[in-house]
């Protein structure tokens, strides 16, 4: 999300796959992913914090003209994020909010997964998620 927002290395790849247009959810935790992935941009030096607060009001925007489908974190998230933490971190090394974001997606009968982490990526192959752009 952050990458169709800030100059990065995704920027291009975010761009073309939000132009189809998609229902792309969006969660209180990916707001919060949101912000901080933004003034992580600050903190490295990357960008002022002008072009953060920019960037924010830019994403709050879309948020109001319904680019982003609101909804609230899906109940069982944390319990769907348990089992698979059970089922696949030994084997692939994920952290619990690469769990989280998976089980919110599963929970949400998401068609379509996008992410930029692989490690992220391969969880949500091996849980059925289709991750094709």
């Amino acid at each position: 999300m952050a990458s169709h927002y800030l100059v990065d290395a995704h920027s291009q790849e975010a761009d073309r796959r939000m132009a189809t247009h998609p229902l792309v959810y969006l969660t209180p935790f990916h707001r919060a992913e949101m912000m901080h992935a933004v003034n992580q941009q600050v903190f490295r030096g990357n960008i002022p914090s002008q072009k953060a607060e920019l960037c924010w009001r830019d994403f709050e925007q879309d948020c109001l003209t319904g680019i982003w489908a609101a909804v609230n974190l899906p109940e069982k998230s944390f319990i769907r994020c348990i089992e698979i933490a059970r089922s696949h971190v030994a084997t692939l090394g994920v952290r619990t909010l690469d769990s989280l974001h998976v089980a919110c997606a599963l929970e949400l009968r998401a068609q379509r997964f996008w992410t930029f982490d692989e490690r992220q990526a391969r969880l949500a192959e091996a849980v059925g998620l289709d991750t094709t752009s």
